[in-house]
């Protein structure tokens, strides 16, 4: 029996290599091992986050629609990240891939490995505004606010501008 499919959304971040073709190779991936790609935001460079002595990253938000559970989304998406060679040596360090679960249709999760709605996404710019720009009407299920108003009262100041 096939589980029913939900939206999911994914931020997709990169800063090392060819970041753009990054981007496009996690989407095939994503695509072909997590479901339809229903939505691709523009792609936005952002200064480094956390730690910020590191080469700008390019971030990109997308919809996809997933039959794979909370679980096992993020088993396949670090999959997919190790496929494409990421290492984790820091955190917020470099990154050939980031691939971050945003939101699982209107689940509310947390356990030792995921936590759904992402538990600091209403606080950084380089998450919301190519997430605005694919979901802005989407309803945060913590905040029961929309990604739209979350942003427009964002005090984060991070440079992030569309290329």
């Amino acid at each position: 029996m096939e589980l029913e499919h939900q939206n999911a959304y994914l931020l997709l971040g990169t800063n090392l290599g060819d970041r753009a073709d990054n981007l496009r190779n996690a989407i095939a991936l994503i695509s072909n091992e997590v479901g339809d790609v229903f939505a691709a935001s523009g792609v936005y460079e952002t200064a480094a986050w956390g730690k910020t002595d590191q080469p700008n990253f390019l971030n990109q938000a997308i919809g996809v629609q997933t039959h794979l559970q909370p679980l096992t989304l993020l088993s396949t998406l670090l999959g997919i990240e190790q496929q494409m060679g990421r290492v984790r040596l820091e955190r917020w360090g470099e990154r050939l891939i980031d691939i971050d679960i945003i939101f699982y249709a209107d689940l509310i999760f947390s356990n030792n490995d995921l936590h759904v709605p992402h538990p600091e996404m209403h606080r950084r710019r380089f998450v919301l505004e190519p997430l605005n720009e694919i979901a802005k009407d989407f309803i945060h299920p913590v905040l029961k606010e929309k990604v739209s108003s979350i942003l427009f009262n964002l005090t984060d100041k991070l440079t992030v501008e569309k290329i």
